[in-house]
C-alpha cells in the first residue's frame, strides 16, 4: 500500500519559478530596472525595464501554461489575435452581416446557372479574429509535426552551447562553479519544451495574425480552413483590396463572393479534395529537415537585446534548403491541386459573372497578379513549414477547364473531379485538349482497364485451379499411405 497521501482535485504538478530562475541567474532581485542592469552588465544593451517587466509576466504565463503539446495552440490563438487587435480590428455589425448574406445570396444564383455543384454552408461576415479563431484548429493540424521537429532542434542546439559554457560564462551567469552541463540541462528541459512550444506558437500566431489582416475571403488560401463550409467573407480586407482597383466596391464584393461560394461550392461536393490538400501539407512538413546548425548560429550570434532580430535569425534558420525527394513529390502534387482549385474556380465565377459585372476580367487579372505575386498565402507557409503555397500552373489549370467547359459542356467539366484517378494531372496541364479528347472518348481508356481487369481475374483463376489441384493431392496421399485394418471403415478393426 502506497504511504503517498491522495492527489486532491485542486494539486497541478509544480511549475517551475521563472522569475525566481531570472533573478538567480541575472543576477537581480526581481525588480526590473536591476534585471535590466544585469543584463546590460553581460553585454545587453538598450534594455527597456518596462518591457523586461512585460516579457517576465509573459514567460511565467507560458510557464504556468500547462501546455499542449510541441505547439501552445492556446497561445498561438492569443497572439493573432492581438496581432489584428494591433492593427485595427471592429466586430462585423448585423447590417454588414445581411449585406454580405444578400452578396452572397445573389452570388449563388449566378452560381447556380452554370454548375450543378449545390450552394453549400450559409453566408457569415467575420471580423479578422474571426477568422482567427476559426481556423486555428486546421492551423495546428499543418504546423504540430514541425513544431515537434523545431522543438529537438532547439533543444540540441542549447545542449551544445552548455556543453561549451566557459566557467567565467557560468559563474557570470550566477550558476554553481564545476556544474555538470548535462545535469543543468536535464533540469532545464521541462522548461526548455516550453519555452519551445510557446516560441514556435509566437511565430504561428504573428503568421496567422498578418494573414487574417490581408484575406479577403475564409477559403483564399486554397484550404479548407473554415470546418462546415461557410462562404466567409471579410469585409475590412475586402474594402482595402478594393481600393485602387478603379472598380466599384459592389461589383468588386459580388465578384469576390462569388468566388469564395465556388470554391466552398468545390470542396463541399468533392468530398476528397480537401483531405487530399492538407495531407499534401502534412506529407510536406513530415518529412521537413530541421536545420539544427542554423539554429545553433542563430542563437550564438542573434543580438538578444532585439527581439524582432532574434525571432528573424531564428525564421533564417529553420530549415535545410534543400527539400528532400518525399517533399519534392508531395509539393508538386499540392502545386497540381491548388492550381486545379483555382482553375476551376475562376472558370466557373467568370462564367457565372460576366453576363453581370461589366470589370470580370479586370478583375480576374488583379486575383492572378495577386497569387502570382507570392501573397500572404505562401508568406505564412514559408515560415512555418518552409513551403511555398502558390498555384504556379494557375492559368494552365484555367485553360484546361474553359477547354472543358467549352467542348463538352459544364456537367462534363464537374464531372473531372467525381474520383482523383479522374481528376487531370500535371501532365494534362501541358497537354489540355489531349485530357478533353480522353474525357470525350473514354472507351479506349475502359478498353485497356477491361483488359487489365481480364488479366487479373485469368490470373486468380489460374491460381485457384492450381491451389485445387494441390489440395486433391494431398487428399488422395493420405488416402493412399492409410493403412488397410481390414474393417471397411475408420473404426477399429475389432469393433472396439
Amino acid at each position: 500500500m502506497s504511504n503517498n497521501p491522495p492527489e486532491l482535485p485542486g494539486d497541478q504538478p509544480e511549475q517551475p519559478d521563472l522569475g525566481e530562475l531570472l533573478r538567480s541567474m541575472m543576477g537581480g532581485d526581481g525588480d526590473p530596472s536591476q534585471l535590466a542592469d544585469a543584463l546590460q552588465q553581460m553585454g545587453v544593451e538598450g534594455v527597456d525595464p518596462s518591457m523586461m517587466q512585460m516579457l517576465t509576466s509573459q514567460l511565467q504565463a507560458m510557464m504556468a501554461d500547462p501546455g499542449d503539446g510541441a505547439f501552445n495552440v492556446t497561445m498561438a490563438t492569443d497572439i493573432a489575435r492581438k496581432t489584428v487587435a494591433a492593427e485595427g480590428d471592429s466586430s462585423v455589425g448585423a447590417a454588414t452581416q445581411r449585406d454580405v448574406e444578400q452578396v452572397v445570396q445573389v452570388a449563388n444564383l449566378w452560381l447556380d446557372e452554370v454548375t450543378d455543384f449545390p450552394a453549400a454552408g450559409p453566408a457569415r461576415a467575420w471580423s479578422r479574429a474571426e477568422w482567427v479563431e476559426h481556423t486555428m484548429p486546421l492551423w495546428r493540424q499543418l504546423v504540430e509535426p514541425v513544431a515537434a521537429g523545431v522543438g529537438g532542434a532547439i533543444e540540441g542546439a542549447m545542449r551544445e552551447q552548455l556543453a561549451h559554457l566557459d566557467p567565467e560564462d557560468a559563474a557570470q551567469l550566477g550558476l554553481p562553479a564545476g556544474i555538470n552541463p548535462a545535469a543543468l540541462m536535464g533540469q532545464m528541459q521541462p522548461m526548455m519544451a516550453k519555452m519551445s512550444s510557446g516560441m514556435f506558437a509566437l511565430q504561428v500566431g504573428q503568421a496567422v495574425g498578418a494573414l487574417a489582416g490581408d484575406l479577403v475571403s475564409g477559403t483564399e488560401v486554397g484550404l479548407p480552413l473554415v470546418e462546415g463550409n461557410p462562404v466567409v467573407i471579410l469585409p475590412a480586407n475586402l474594402a482595402e483590396f478594393a481600393e485602387g482597383l478603379g472598380v466599384d466596391g459592389g461589383e468588386v464584393h459580388l465578384y469576390l463572393a462569388a468566388r469564395e461560394a465556388a470554391r466552398v461550392r468545390l470542396f463541399h461536393s468533392v468530398p476528397w479534395l480537401g483531405p487530399a490538400l492538407i495531407a499534401a501539407v502534412q506529407s510536406y512538413a513530415a518529412d521537413i529537415s530541421i536545420d539544427t546548425e542554423g539554429i545553433e548560429r542563430a542563437i550564438s550570434e542573434a543580438d538578444t537585446s532585439d527581439p524582432a532580430a532574434m525571432q528573424s535569425a531564428l525564421q533564417g534558420s529553420m530549415f535545410s534548403p534543400e527539400p528532400s525527394e518525399a517533399q519534392q513529390r508531395a509539393l508538386a502534387h499540392l502545386e497540381t491541386l491548388l492550381a486545379l482549385v483555382e482553375g476551376w474556380v475562376e472558370v466557373v465565377a467568370n462564367k457565372a459573372t460576366a453576363p453581370h459585372l461589366p470589370h470580370t476580367a479586370q478583375l480576374t487579372e488583379a486575383i492572378r497578379r495577386r497569387r502570382a505575386s507570392g501573397g500572404p498565402a505562401e508568406r505564412v507557409f514559408s515560415s512555418l513549414v518552409g513551403l511555398e503555397l502558390r498555384p504556379r500552373r494557375l492559368r494552365d489549370a484555367a485553360n484546361l477547364f474553359a477547354a472543358l467547359d467549352d467542348s463538352l459542356g459544364s456537367q462534363e467539366r464537374d464531372q473531372s473531379w467525381k474520383h482523383p484517378d479522374f481528376a487531370p494531372g500535371a501532365a494534362d496541364l501541358d497537354d489540355p485538349m489531349t485530357y478533353v479528347e480522353r474525357r470525350r472518348d473514354p472507351a479506349p481508356v475502359a478498353a485497356e482497364r477491361d483488359e487489365v481487369d481480364a488479366a487479373l481475374d485469368a490470373l486468380l483463376a489460374q491460381g485457384q485451379a492450381e491451389f485445387e489441384r494441390e489440395a486433391d493431392g494431398a487428399d488422395d496421399s493420405d488416402r493412399t499411405d492409410k493403412p488397410d485394418d481390414g474393417s471397411g471403415g475408420d473404426g477399429p478393426a475389432d469393433g472396439r
